[in-house]
């Protein structure tokens, strides 16, 4: 393994500073066509910092949303916000505006940034609620104020504030300390060996901790090169492979799919990456040794929001032997499996991750005290098995969450929309497996008796009111819903005879 930087304290913001330093003249982040320096990135987050205290009057702990493609302005606006003590809240473009307006009241933001791209859809967001709406390109503007300003962000204070929906249908933020992203980024550059030969294509969303903190933050705190991608085509992808000759690249299952299924797959060039990352879900078998045939050894990073999220990771050197599991705990990381009953499992038996370190939040935004926070473990509701040797093979999940296409459905949300039409009596929405995008929703109807719904009815229910990756992608009618002798929904039995 190789050493292991010393990033746990200080400001996040000198993760950029240090190499503008060091190194200004090398490419921090490459983005359409045109490299960024290390010296011209922090010169960006210098005025950005500049604009956002005189102009905008930032301050400690205010919220700042962004929405928008992936692009060096929010990096720029990420580590400006911690040298003044304030808080990202990155936005999810592919929810609907009332989703968006229901997250930026949540979070308290007090301004909006948008790129081009999403500038209707955060003016739509934004009229539902009152937020001032700003665009992104005008970060760097310091309008000729002094760009040195005294750091008011210390290792406690808040510094990014990512939302995911929870299990009611009520969107929950998780608020990172920029301790916890000091302590992740160090747990991530251990677990994939990065350096500051290291360059990574970087082409998950930024609005997600996973595109965000498993490998770009960690590269440039290592000193390496970033190749951005403003949204993942996998064309582009395999592309940039071969032209930009990228060392790490990180996908999740529905993006790894797609690059397999791309006609350029068989015939690019991969000899450039020495590890390929995937995680957020159960990764089929398949598609891991699809990648391994090719000579690129497929890594794991298991993680949640809430914990950064590196916190179980598969290394390159037991990325063959253990394919198919999520690894051993990351660096600072502890892990149990736990049981229904509160105890320790054994090794082999399935029980809840739970998991501790300073790279977890403490508790949800206005929500300190929820029940997945307990004497400082964080209660996944993820299940797995512990083989004797250590490693960690997740199983499924204890809660009814559906992933697709690397999206966390919730279907109390989809259920909560079906229970306001008139015309059924009851529904529930569950998982199926999909080839393409690993899950897909479903949603299981019953009927008021008289009433002539059909599939498309049901589906027009969530036009306007869920991001379209919510929707369910299949509608069941059924006479009555399979419940316990308590009336809870036994939704195992539906998705097994769903088949």
């Amino acid at each position: 393994m190789r050493p292991v930087a010393q990033l746990v304290s200080g400001n996040l913001s000198r993760i950029v500073e240090r190499w503008a330093q060091a190194s200004p003249a090398k490419c921090a982040l490459h983005y359409q066509g045109a490299a960024l320096s290390y010296a011209a990135l922090w010169q960006r987050i210098e005025a950005a910092t500049a604009t956002l205290a005189h102009r905008h009057a930032v301050g400690p702990g205010e919220r700042i949303a962004y929405l928008g493609l992936n692009h060096p302005d929010f990096v720029v606006m990420l580590m400006a916000l911690a040298r003044l003590g304030a808080i990202a809240v990155p936005l999810n473009f592919r929810l609907a505006a009332a989703e968006l307006a229901a997250i930026l009241e949540h979070s308290g933001a007090c301004i909006l940034f948008s790129d081009g791209a999403m500038r209707a859809l955060a003016d739509e967001a934004a009229g539902l609620c009152g937020v001032r709406v700003e665009p992104a390109s005008a970060l760097c503007d310091a309008g000729g104020h002094p760009a040195r300003l005294p750091l008011a962000g210390h290792d406690d204070a808040d510094v990014l504030l990512v939302y995911s929906s929870g299990t009611t249908g009520r969107p929950k933020g998780a608020p990172h300390s920029q301790a916890n992203l000091l302590w992740n980024i160090e747990a991530a550059i251990a677990a994939q060996d990065i350096t500051a030969e290291d360059h990574v294509l970087s082409a998950l969303p930024m609005f997600h901790v996973g595109g965000l903190c498993i490998q770009l933050l960690p590269v440039l705190a290592a000193g390496g090169s970033a190749t951005l991608h403003a949204r993942f085509d996998a064309g582009a992808w395999i592309g940039d492979v071969q032209l930009r000759r990228p060392s790490l690249s990180l996908l999740v299952p529905a993006t790894l799919r797609a690059v397999l299924d791309h006609p350029d797959w068989g015939g690019a060039d991969l000899s450039s990456l020495r590890l390929l990352a995937t995680g957020s879900s159960i990764v089929p078998l398949s598609l891991i040794n699809a990648v391994h045939a090719r000579g690129v050894p497929v890594t794991q990073v298991y993680g949640a929001t809430e914990t950064g999220p590196v916190s179980i990771v598969l290394r390159a050197e037991d990325a063959v032997r253990k394919a198919g599991s999520a690894g051993k705990p990351a660096l600072h990381v502890q892990a149990r499996l736990v049981g229904a009953d509160g105890s320790d499992c054994a090794d082999g038996a399935t029980g809840e991750i739970w998991l501790r370190g300073r790279n977890v939040v403490k508790g949800y935004w206005r929500e300190a005290q929820h029940a997945a926070f307990e004497n400082g473990w964080f209660h996944t509701g993820d299940l797995a098995r512990r083989d004797e040797a250590g490693y960690y093979w997740v199983v499924g999940r204890s809660v009814d969450m559906i992933i697709s296409g690397g999206e966390n459905i919730y279907p109390a949300e989809l259920e909560s929309v079906l229970a306001d039409c008139a015309h059924i009596l009851e529904a529930t929405v569950v998982g199926q497996d999909d080839a393409r995008w690993g899950e897909v929703a479903v949603a299981v109807v019953v009927r008021k008796p008289g009433a002539t719904l059909d599939e498309a009815d049901v589906k027009q229910l969530f036009e306007g009111r869920l991001a379209r990756y919510k929707h369910p992608r299949r509608v069941v009618f059924c006479d009555a819903l399979p419940k316990t002798a308590l009336g809870k929904v036994q939704k195992a039995e539906l998705i097994r005879r769903l088949g």
